[in-house]
């Protein structure tokens, strides 16, 4: 996740807006059950806010009721494997508030799960989450001990955990929710959550199609490995998996120009639109190409700096199809924190998705060995 974009729009989503009035007409096809949409302020963790949505949607889904989850509990849960591996490769792999959907999900695997109530990140006296003090103190510390030689000390460990404990409280072994005790792992088997039934996908022309390899982007700081089908695959999995009553955690690009919050669209627009044009017509979108999607990865043009969640579908006026896609930046926008993504922006500038296996279609679950 991009944090200068995420801190630019505090200020934009937190005020009530005025919107222009919009060319397109929509009409949902498939809107599935998730949470409001919420805000993730000063901080770089969309890829908590986006996959622990998906994962409120999943327990719905399989009939467990809505709960709201705690995105601040995974945020602290993965920053001492963040420091660890970051020391572990001496300094050269990423290290920052970004990460990606597994992430997530590798937590929940490990530690478990919190709701919102028992664990709500916010231990310095406000209501509004802002890590730009703590993320500036531990990469402090890390970049310290990078450039000591010899073993270091163990208590390193203690001292970030003491950072993050400071600023987002400290991790309860057990709490109480809805009547019951519950530890963190207790409380994820209770919500019917099985971490290896989800499954990361990508599409790029640079590695063999339908077999797992590592996603070449500076948050994928684990090295994790994500399937790699085509870029009509990909589309199709969404559809699949939208029509089948499944949501998708979605990971891509939002610093083009057609990507508009405030206007809640993403859309391909033509070069050089005049910024007053916009959003005030419909333009026509490019037939986007697996070589053009490789081309604006392959020159930076497309980079991982927003994870969001999948829920629904729509068409517009003209019959052409988007994707709804729930944003983390507070609700202040025509479609209450969510937007409308067109299928060419889907298409050019994803980056990866996450989903459970079963709402991926049968033939390409063939074609990945996946059961």
């Amino acid at each position: 996740m991009n944090k200068t974009i995420a801190t630019g729009l505090l200020s934009l989503v937190m005020m009530p807006g005025v919107w222009a009035q919009s060319p397109y007409r929509f009409t949902n096809e498939r809107l599935h059950a998730a949470t409001e949409a919420k805000n993730q302020c000063n901080t770089g963790t969309c890829w908590s806010y986006a996959t622990t949505s998906f994962l409120e949607s999943e327990i719905q889904r399989l009939g467990k009721g809505t709960h709201e989850l705690s995105e601040m509990y995974n945020v602290r849960m993965t920053y001492p494997h963040k420091a660890e591996t970051y020391l572990r490769f001496q300094g050269k792999n990423q290290f920052g508030p970004g990460a990606l959907s597994h992430d997530v999900l590798r937590i929940a695997a490990l530690h478990g799960l919190m709701p919102e109530e028992a664990y709500s990140g916010l231990n310095y006296g406000t209501d509004l989450h802002d890590h730009s003090q703590m993320d500036a103190m531990l990469e402090g510390i890390l970049s310290k001990l990078v450039g000591m030689h010899g073993k270091l000390n163990p208590a390193w460990k203690k001292a970030i955990d003491g950072v993050l404990d400071a600023y987002l409280g400290a991790v309860p072994e057990s709490f109480l929710y809805q009547g019951k005790k519950h530890t963190p792992a207790s409380f994820r088997d209770a919500m019917g959550i099985v971490t290896d039934n989800y499954v990361s996908l990508s599409s790029f022309t640079h590695h063999p199609l339908y077999k797992p390899f590592v996603l070449e982007v500076p948050d994928n700081y684990m090295h994790g490995l994500f399937y790699n089908v085509t870029i009509d695959d990909m589309v199709s999995i969404v559809e699949h998996a939208l029509e089948k009553g499944f949501t998708v955690a979605w990971d891509g690009d939002v610093s083009e120009s057609g990507f508009s919050f405030k206007d809640g669209l993403a859309i391909c627009l033509p070069e050089k639109t005049p910024r007053e044009e916009r959003f005030s017509k419909i333009h026509p979108e490019p037939a986007v190409t697996a070589e053009m999607r490789q081309d604006q990865y392959e020159s930076g043009a497309t980079t991982d700096d927003h994870l969001m969640h999948i829920i629904g579908s729509a068409r517009d006026q003209n019959g052409n199809r988007f994707f709804i896609i729930k944003n983390s930046w507070g609700q202040e926008n025509p479609n209450q924190g969510n937007q409308y993504m067109s299928l060419a922006y889907f298409r050019l500038k994803t980056v990866a998705l996450l989903l459970h296996r079963d709402g991926i279609p049968h033939a390409v679950k063939g074609k990945l060995g996946l059961k």
